[in-house]
């Protein structure tokens, strides 16, 4: 890929970056992708360019599914300088608004997803077709992406301008993409441990499946913790007490989280004990105590930390994918917390990332410095973890190539 160095100044630029993130009663929550984005904006700034930014907010029918608007605000804040909005993707509004930008401008288009084309089903090449691609390029002297967590996915907006337009990738695509991996493209002198939490098991398996012989122990939690122990014989990893995701999930992973453990168990840690509410306080419980389930665990309990920590401490590198727990309840966030307290102590190369997962070192006043990097990433973070290639990646190195051939 190309980068922002190879980057001439001062040009109009189309600039795709991954702004999603809760919504809730209308208002936009704050995330770590928007400070790492508006350090990517204030270089392109500080280099005379024009910039428009295309990015989303949900997907159609879901209730995060929204507006810009706000967000232009969140961005603004982090830029310290005006960020524009105009409620249009690639219409004449749109097409007039970026046309007009001056060098050190930032304009963010609405929501991409709002358009026809970007979740179409379509090819690379069929998506370089697509009236977004056809209607905003011409406006523009090349494009930037720097949506890594955004870049498993083959959409118009993150694989179509780089088929027309001279294309790199930004700095938090960059720094994403080398630190995750990592674990396929280093060595490292001493064992490697995974954390892997959450709610999809299905990335689990396939983490275990891809990665078994590059790393030393499997640390499990969370709602695939909880499948797992179900799958080693324990009366839980089932619906109850109002919960109604796991039997969907046993259904669909049950067999393979039953193989995947027959195949590497040896290599697998499951929880040892479980914490629930009891009324207002946390209470837990041994697994091996429980006959039948009649709460629902919302966290790894203490001893399954204290078998876990030593685990990471004496490692060369870990990786963290998925939450232990529920930590945004304070009850509950002794298993994340707990782990990421030991990820910090160790001597270790250490990523840290899974959707929400990194928030936790914000909310709980951990030190950013402690870890290598944290990823701002979910099913991206996994793919290159696991070797996957990302269609946005191989569109902007499909681009590098095309533009060094044509300046040979």
């Amino acid at each position: 890929m190309l980068t922002l160095d190879d980057l001439p100044a001062g040009r109009r630029l189309l600039v795709r970056l991954d702004l999603n993130t809760a919504v809730e009663n209308g208002d936009v929550r704050e995330n770590r992708r928007f400070a790492g984005h508006a350090e990517t904006l204030a270089r392109l700034v500080d280099d005379g360019h024009a910039v428009a930014v295309l990015a989303h907010q949900g997907r159609p029918g879901r209730p995060d599914f929204a507006s810009l608007a706000g967000h232009a605000d969140l961005l603004a804040d982090h830029l310290d300088c005006p960020v524009g909005f105009v409620a249009d993707t690639h219409g004449d509004e749109a097409l007039a608004a970026v046309r007009g930008l001056a060098a050190g401008e930032v304009l963010l288009l609405e929501n991409v997803r709002m358009t026809d084309d970007e979740l179409a089903d379509r090819t690379p090449a069929e998506h370089a077709e697509s009236a977004l691609v056809r209607d905003l390029a011409p406006a523009v002297d090349a494009y930037v992406n720097d949506a890594y967590s955004a870049a498993h996915r083959a959409q118009a907006s993150l694989v179509g301008f780089p088929a027309v337009l001279p294309s790199y990738a930004g700095p938090v695509m960059t720094a994403e993409y080398e630190a995750n991996g990592a674990i396929a493209r280093r060595e490292f002198d001493g064992p490697v441990t995974m954390a892997l939490g959450g709610a999809k098991a299905a990335d689990v398996v396939r983490a275990i499946d891809a990665l078994a012989d590059r790393v030393d122990r499997f640390l499990l939690g969370g709602v695939v913790g909880e499948l797992a122990l179900r799958a080693r014989g324990h009366p839980v990893g089932h619906d109850a007490a109002g919960t109604d995701l796991f039997d969907a999930a046993w259904a669909e992973t049950g067999a393979e989280l039953e193989r995947v453990l027959d195949v590497h168990g040896d290599q697998v840690s499951t929880p040892a004990d479980l914490a629930y509410a009891d009324g207002s306080r946390r209470a837990e419980v041994a697994v091996d105590a429980v006959e039948e389930k009649t709460v629902a665990y919302q966290d790894v309990g203490t001893e399954t930390l204290m078998t876990y920590a030593p685990v990471v401490r004496d490692s060369a590198a870990v990786f963290v994918k998925g939450a232990l727990g529920v930590f945004e309840d304070d009850r509950f966030s002794v298993g994340t917390v707990g782990l990421l307290e030991a990820v910090a102590d160790a001597d270790c190369f250490s990523v840290v990332g899974g959707g929400d997962t990194s928030r936790a070192v914000d909310m709980y006043d951990l030190d950013p410095d402690d870890f290598d990097h944290l990823s701002v990433a979910g099913g991206a973070y996994l793919r290159t973890l696991t070797g996957d290639r990302l269609p946005a990646v191989a569109a902007l190195e499909r681009a590098a190539r095309r533009m060094r051939e044509e300046h040979a």
